[in-house]
């Protein structure tokens, strides 16, 4: 299948990879130069532009910052000379970024005026599920463009869900990320107060990541250094998502608890935590470093 990849950050240069290890023919852009060069030395065909690398594809995948880059991206500057404008008629408009509901809502109806396929198709996982083609797709739109997507979905994950009409994947991404927020906290809490209390944070890890209180935020993304080998606290928490994007993903969440009139407690806590940890020393850790910015808030 011919795609376009438009946006070659932490997460689209592995979903890109991975595209073209299965075959599939990718032509990507971005705006930075050392990205483009790092797709065409992966053997993806570059374009200078993204209209002109959108002008001759199946399927075009876009994984910006945020729902203001997709929106002007599919319009272009002046209305008309942007990635819709480019394309064939029919083309298929993935889009894997995290925006808001009514934003992604409003990508699909540009695309269906200018004679495209819209799908909202967040993306969880992170940079080792980008890279490791273990993503997990939660895709909103015609039942029948998930069906179509699904040799591109297979090659850049391990699971896609079909959620519902358009939008609808984003409010599962949102509802996840929200969850995941408030568990990765929870995780720093329990590990900061067991070692305040005088238990080795190793033997603590081994006992939660078999018991009740065992997430991902644990087994996966734990906290603690030197208990999951390919966590960021291994590494000095380099990050795979610094503390800012949490803080973004869960003002989505607020203004989707606007829109449904239900208030989310500890989705509200969250947001204020990280935005704090944002603006503190550890804003360039990993967010499971919240763990670090938690005790140093206590040791206050």
């Amino acid at each position: 299948m011919k795609v376009a990849v438009i946006g070659l950050g932490h997460m689209g240069m592995g979903m890109a990879k991975n595209l073209l290890k299965a075959g599939h023919q990718v032509t990507a852009n971005d705006l930075s130069s050392a990205a483009m060069q790092a797709a065409a030395k992966a053997g993806m065909t570059t374009a200078a532009s993204g209209p002109q690398a959108v002008a001759d594809v199946d399927v075009v995948i876009t994984v910006l910052p945020a729902g203001k880059h997709v929106l002007a991206a599919y319009r272009g500057e002046h209305g008309n000379d942007g990635l819709l404008a480019a394309a064939r008629k029919g083309t298929l408009f993935m889009d894997c970024s995290t925006i808001g509901v009514d934003e992604t809502r409003e990508a699909a109806e540009l695309a269906r005026k200018a004679g495209h396929r819209g799908m909202d198709a967040p993306i969880s996982g992170g940079m080792v599920g980008a890279d490791d083609g273990t993503l997990t797709f939660m895709v909103g739109g015609d039942e029948a463009d998930f069906e179509f997507v699904k040799p591109l979905t297979s090659a850049m994950g391990k699971h896609s869900v079909y959620c519902g009409g358009h939008g609808a994947g984003l409010i599962a991404k949102i509802c996840n990320n929200m969850l995941l927020s408030i568990n990765q906290i929870g995780a720093a809490e329990a590990f900061n107060l067991g070692a305040k209390l005088g238990m080795d944070p190793k033997k603590l890890f081994e006992v939660i990541s078999i018991s009740t209180g065992q997430s991902w935020s644990v087994t996966t993304n734990s906290p603690v250094p030197g208990t999951v080998a390919s966590a960021p606290s291994s590494h000095n928490f380099e990050p795979g998502a610094v503390p800012h994007t949490l803080a973004k993903d869960l003002g989505l969440a607020a203004k989707a608890m606007e829109t449904a009139h239900y208030h989310c407690r500890l989705g509200t806590q969250a947001r204020e935590l990280y935005e704090k940890m944002t603006a503190s020393k550890y804003s360039d850790q990993d967010f499971s470093g919240i763990i670090n910015y938690l005790a140093s808030e206590n040791d206050a």
